[in-house]
């Protein structure tokens, strides 16, 4: 697709340069790769997330994404739903992503990748129900609980 033709469609998402010219770097390296997900995780193996995070406009967030629900491995996605979960639970000084991703780095086994997209999309869905206004966590059946990361 020619990149003004993308830039258009992308246009209402703001910031159409940059999210065009990401979404063809993504799509050329996809297509290199054959739009194969298991030939490219036994290239890549340990390495995925890094070659991931090395493509125009891949941050953290978006390589694991990709790597739960593209690539199949268990990946943790400590998104702004998640980190608020955790922060109430008593898990403190999560300002960014990071900051909860690398707590998770490491995963319980066996923690599947199945695992992962099923916990991503229970906290999402616990979000949207009790994180709009975050007061209403109050009225969750988590309230009162506290979470004890080892």
């Amino acid at each position: 697709m020619p990149k003004e033709n993308l830039e258009e469609l992308v246009r209402p998402a703001g910031f159409m340069k940059n999210k065009s010219k990401a979404i063809q770097e993504v799509a050329s390296w996809y297509l290199a790769h054959e739009e194969n997900p298991t030939k490219i995780v036994q290239q890549y193996g340990s390495s995925l997330r890094k070659v991931l995070l090395s493509l125009h406009g891949v941050g953290p967030e978006t390589a694991d994404v990709r790597m739960a629900y593209i690539f199949d491995q268990p990946q943790f996605i400590a998104d702004r739903y998640a980190r608020t979960l955790f922060t109430q639970l008593g898990i403190n000084d999560l300002t960014d992503y990071n900051s909860l991703a690398m707590l998770l780095a490491e995963l319980p086994q066996p923690f599947t990748f199945a695992d992962a997209q099923e916990f991503h999309g229970l906290i999402d869905e616990f979000g949207k129900q009790y994180f709009h206004p975050v007061e209403d966590f109050q009225k969750s059946f988590l309230a009162g609980d506290q979470l004890i990361l080892k």
